[in-house]
């Protein structure tokens, strides 16, 4: 195990599993908010407090998107100019330009999108995806964090979050929306269900799974979104119209 220290801030299903990936390799701290109890964690993490977590080389916050913000400001008199400092949200633009104001000036910033939650993460053993942008971090210390990654069997994506964001706004951003809608509608399986029908039933299970939180905070936040939900409505209006239009030709 590497003697270099990391942090967790922030200890919900996903900074768990957080946590757990990289205590394979370092020594972990964790902290959350809500308190954590020594039987949540695995063995050789350790739990601390608000002022601890960020005594550290590398500190990564796995708190909701719509918290990251406040979570920044309040915990300015504890921020160390040597620390790296990750966030893992699931849209970028946002938390970037956050991290840009809050940290300290020259701070070493890396903003990563772990293209997985907990259930995705535990029940497959193909590469999941990572999303790794060098907002402001010397090329030595990058191309390390690159290659643990890479190591750890995650299929790394180096872009920008611009980029990021646009790409996500119609993959995962639409995915969760549909899953909701979905849920809204109320379907449940049947015993004639077609294979098809039943990948409709996993994806709403899987998104619904996590937060509402996480959903709002993935539509909210990321710039393009709005652009996807107002695509997906004049798609679902033209296919309507072209039904109608084939009734009223019958």
């Amino acid at each position: 195990m590497s003697d270099k220290v990391v942090s967790v801030y922030g200890y919900g299903r996903f900074g768990k599993v957080w946590a757990d990936i990289l205590a394979e390799n370092f020594h972990v701290k964790v902290f959350s908010r809500r308190g954590i109890e020594t039987d949540e964690v695995g063995p050789g993490i350790e739990i601390t407090d608000e002022k601890g977590i960020f005594d550290c080389d590398a500190l990564f916050f796995c708190v909701a998107i719509s918290s990251f913000e406040e979570v920044l400001k309040k915990s300015g008199r504890y921020f160390k100019r040597e620390t790296v400092f990750f966030d893992t949200c699931s849209v970028k633009v946002f938390p970037v330009n956050w991290m840009k104001k809050y940290l300290p000036g020259g701070s070493r910033i890396i903003a990563t999108h772990p293209m997985f939650g907990p259930d995705s993460y535990l029940q497959t053993s193909q590469k999941l995806p990572i999303v790794i942008c060098n907002v402001n971090t010397d090329a030595e210390t990058f191309g390390r964090w690159v290659a643990y990654f890479t190591k750890k069997s995650l299929q790394v994506e180096l872009m920008t979050p611009e980029k990021h964001d646009k790409m996500t706004a119609f993959s995962q951003g639409i995915t969760h929306y549909v899953g909701r809608v979905l849920a809204d509608l109320d379907l449940g399986p049947t015993c004639i269900d077609t294979l098809g029908y039943k990948k409709i039933l996993d994806v709403m299970e899987q998104t619904c799974n996590d937060s509402w939180q996480l959903f709002l905070d993935l539509q909210n936040y990321n710039p393009y979104t709005k652009k996807m939900r107002e695509n997906l409505s004049e798609s679902i209006s033209r296919v309507n119209f072209a039904l109608e239009k084939r009734r009223i030709s019958n």
